[in-house]
Order: structure tokens, then sequence, then C-alpha cells
């Protein structure tokens, strides 16, 4: 009989959180470790990663209760292979990493195009096939990117980082085809307008921020802790039979087309 009240429990669990020093990875190792996993935060920032340990224990840096920090820099792919060998074996890989040069298609450089399609793809290709080969071979784990509804829908100026996110959950669809024979689930999640540190220049422009507030149908932004409850589920036994999918953590953005309200 299934034990509902545990389904989300991540007891002793290996979950493996990218760019947790900040923002969206943060608060998805948190809250990871609050349902019982043991986490090690990676972030190429070793003290910000350290912040997040500090956070989630009483211990101010290195390894405390279910955290531990770990230097990762994902543009280097040595360094990832380094971390499947030294990490141990991995239960979970959840990755957050993202940068995004706001330009039109014509005013964009090619040094500018290759930054964000390394970051933003290239990287996350290395760490799929590097923790989802090990994965495989152990016949169990979850892998879960973020995608963002800019992978469906798109606005001037947002080109090279839509087809990233785009071509991130077409990566992840195929991982789980590839990989589910072995165990492994791979799925995307696609929030909206969260305030975090790669939304910044948006929210220093009041108008931007209102703009972008009013699209969804909540009417607001997400904070970073309003994407962890997604993670969770998607890293636990609740979601066992769910894989190749994209959780749309939006707020309503993509379900809600125009401003107009019938009259009464």
């Amino acid at each position: 009989m299934t034990d509902y009240a545990r389904l989300f429990r991540l007891d002793g669990k290996h979950v493996v959180v990218i760019g947790a020093g900040s923002g969206i990875g943060r608060e998805s190792a948190l809250a990871l470790a609050a349902h019982g996993a043991r986490v090690t935060c990676a972030d190429r920032d070793l003290p910000a990663a350290g912040e997040t340990v500090a956070r989630g224990s009483d211990e101010p840096t290195g390894s405390a209760g279910g955290l531990t920090a770990y230097q990762l820099d994902v543009l280097d792919d040595a360094a990832i292979e380094r971390a499947v060998g030294e990490l141990g074996p991995v239960d979970v890989l959840v990755f957050t990493a993202a940068t995004n040069v706001r330009k039109r298609i014509v005013d964009y450089s090619g040094e500018e195009f290759d930054r964000v399609v390394s970051l933003n793809l290239r990287a996350s290709f290395q760490l799929i096939r590097a923790f989802g080969k090990e994965m495989a071979a152990r016949g169990s784990g979850s892998i879960i990117g973020f995608s963002s509804i800019r992978g469906t829908t798109v606005e001037p100026g947002q080109s090279v980082y839509a087809a990233t996110k785009a071509g991130l959950v077409q990566l992840l669809r195929t991982a789980a085809a590839e990989l589910g024979p072995y165990g492994v689930r791979a799925n995307a999640i696609a929030p909206g307008v969260v305030e975090t540190p790669l939304t910044a220049q948006i929210k220093a422009n009041q108008a931007w921020y209102d703009a972008y507030a009013q699209k969804g149908a909540l009417g607001r932004w997400a904070q970073p802790s309003e994407l962890a409850g997604a993670v969770v589920y998607l890293a636990s036994d609740a979601a066992s039979f769910v894989t190749g999918s994209v959780l749309a953590v939006d707020g309503g953005w993509t379900a809600v087309d125009g401003r107009f309200d019938p009259p009464n």
C-alpha cells in the first residue's frame, strides 16, 4: 500500500543543485533539504553556495546538516566530469544556471550569441550527458532542468535566450526517451517572471516591471521560493511516472492572451 504521507519525502537521496548560490537554485536547495535530501549546493561562486548552506543550518560555512557547498563551473567540461566522480552517486540533478543578453537579433554579436548558448544550452547538454550516464548505470535518477516561458512564447530582444530554452526542452525530452528504459526521468520546469538576479534589469524599470506583472493571471511576479515546490515534486516519488514533461510555473502567463474584460 502506498504511503501517501511520505510520497514527497526525499530521505536518503543525494541531490545536486547547480546554481544553488542564488535565486531559484538557492530556494530549491533549501526546499529539497527540508524534505530530507542530502543536497550538494554547486555554484561557480563558492562563497554564495556557502551562504546557501549557512541559511539552511546553524553552521556558517562548509557542510552542515543536509547541505554542502561545492564549487563548479559548468562551462568547464573537465570540471563536470570531475564532479560526477567526486560527488559519488547522485539521485537527482537540478540545474538552474542561465544568462541572457537582451538585444534584437540584428544587434547581437557573435560573442554574445556564443556566451548565451554556451551556458544555457551546451553546459546543460554536458550536465545531462555526464550525470545521466551515471544514473543510467545505477538504474535510477531524476534530472530537472529550468526552461522558461520563453521556450514557447517570445518577445523582441529575447531571441537567443528563447532559442536555448526551447532547445533545452527538446534535450530533456530526448533524455527522457533515451534514459527512461534505465529508470531515469528527465523533466523541465518553465517559470514565468521571477524576481532573481537574472531579471534585475527588468525589475529596475517600473513600467517594465508593472507590464510583466499584469501579463499573468495572478497579476504579479513570482518569488524564487514559489518554484521550489515544483522541484521537490519532480525530484520525489510523487512524480515517479512523470518524464519528458514541461511543468509551467508561470502564474498563468501562457494561459492568458489579451487583456479584454467582457461586459457584465
